[in-house]
């Protein structure tokens, strides 16, 4: 009987303690959720956030609150995230910055990968190889032969030095062996601008600032870096139809800080899905250029795994700091 009363007493733990570890979840949330971008708003990240944001206010009944916290090539937003109370009331947008400060920075004062938990990624957007139309070359097949006949004549811009948009060109240099001059701006905005005016030749830019230029003829895409075709600009193949194995992207997520209950980051998880699922966000989503990008919180913190490996060889070989 003893034994009889021990297993019992034994079951009956077990069950309140989990109970206790799934009533947060099912309860949750019971009061305003902060949602960290650690950009400024009115960009591809801050929109994203927005609209993932507003459709779990409506379906969890509380409000997603959108927070700009820009500065330190992202690294002030996120630093407060990983700081705050893990109680998933505190959430933020995860993008390459997250996977290419890791070895941009010399001296991080956070390590993002053992700082946080992935708790559901929101799209995918493509970058585009675009050119000012003055410059000869309609392909990106083109493009690589007239950078070969003009070694050191070609100026790349970018969003700045170490962004996702300056990588995808400096992968590409590596893994077709041109050689095109870097030329850093404050944002894609200036970049635009003189890529438009031919002050520069390419610049491999979100598709969401730069699909207007596109479509006004002001600027002619080659090809996208994502390995298939953006639904946005239809008849533009991926760059990897010429450079087999070349894949960059732009990506937004939700991250939480280590120690976030699983059963929120779960309930989350299940929620954010389910939004980029819902016909409006969707297409919305795609309206911006992005592909939704559904899976597990699991799935969401090996993605940013494999990123960050990924950019570490080319961020120095390319020899990017901002130390």
């Amino acid at each position: 009987m003893n034994r009889l009363a021990r297993l019992a007493a034994l079951a009956i733990a077990l069950t309140l303690v989990t109970f206790a570890s799934e009533a947060p979840a099912q309860i949750y949330p019971t009061r305003p959720v902060r949602v960290i971008v650690p950009y400024p708003a009115g960009g591809t990240t801050d929109i994203m956030a927005r609209l993932v944001s507003n459709y779990l206010s409506e379906k969890l009944s509380q409000p997603f609150v959108v927070e700009n916290k820009p500065g330190g090539g992202t690294n002030i937003g996120t630093q407060e995230a990983i700081n705050a109370t893990p109680d998933g009331y505190t959430l933020m947008i995860s993008s390459p910055a997250n996977a290419i400060n890791a070895t941009l920075y010399k001296k991080m004062p956070f390590d993002f990968l053992a700082s946080t938990v992935a708790v559901g990624a929101i799209c995918r957007v493509p970058n585009v190889m675009e050119v000012n139309p003055k410059l000869p070359v309609n392909t990106v097949q083109e493009f690589i032969a007239y950078a070969r006949s003009n070694p050191g004549k070609i100026n790349m811009a970018s969003s700045g030095n170490g962004s996702s948009i300056h990588l995808s060109g400096e992968l590409f240099k590596a893994m077709t062996g041109i050689d095109m001059l870097h030329v850093p701006y404050k944002g894609s905005a200036p970049a635009l601008t003189d890529l438009v005016g031919g002050q520069v030749d390419v610049m491999f830019d979100n598709l969401p600032s730069s699909i207007g230029f596109i479509k006004a003829g002001n600027l002619r895409a080659l090809g996208v870096t994502t390995s298939t075709s953006a639904p946005a600009l239809p008849g533009v193949p991926p760059i990897s139809e010429t450079v087999k194995g070349f894949e960059a992207s732009s990506w937004f997520g939700f991250s939480a800080p280590k120690g976030t209950p699983t059963a929120i980051v779960e309930k989350l998880n299940k929620e954010v899905n389910a939004a980029i699922a819902d016909p409006k966000v969707k297409l919305r989503i795609e309206e911006l250029g992005g592909i939704p990008f559904p899976g597990s919180a699991a799935d969401f913190g090996k993605f940013i795994q494999t990123e960050t490996e990924k950019w570490r060889p080319v961020v120095i070989q390319s020899g990017a700091t901002v130390d």
